[in-house]
């Protein structure tokens, strides 16, 4: 009895949607999770383009509190406190890239290992 309910369950055969499945089989082949590192990997894209996107948004208004802080010391001094954590963070996001290389390298001998830019899309 139970091995006929395995082969045959009383919901039917449930397939997934088409463009999830050409979704699925463009990420890497079906496997199991492979969605799911798909999107955590665009996830990170987005993270990081983002950060490109806050940095140059940092130093334009950093760069207007510069101009119209008037002489006023404190003021400059925030404006180049703002300009120089912006800058640390740019380093920050940088070294990940780099850090990835030397690991992919050092693992898979292929710096580029970590760093494939492919956003998979369903329509693709």
């Amino acid at each position: 009895m139970n091995q006929l309910l395995a082969n045959n369950p009383f919901y039917g055969q449930v397939n997934p949607p088409e463009a999830i499945d050409k979704f699925i089989q463009a990420a890497g082949g079906g496997g199991k999770g492979a969605g799911l590192v798909v999107l955590l990997n665009n996830i990170l894209k987005l993270m990081v383009a983002g950060a490109g996107i806050y940095a140059l948004v940092n130093f334009i208004l950093a760069g207007y509190e510069f101009l119209s802080a008037a002489g006023d010391a404190q003021k400059v001094t925030q404006a180049w406190a703002k300009i120089w954590q912006t800058l640390l963070g740019l380093v920050v996001v940088a070294a990940a890239f780099l850090l990835a290389a030397l690991v992919g390298y050092l693992l898979f001998n292929n710096p580029m290992q970590f760093l494939q830019f492919k956003i998979w899309t369903p329509g693709s």
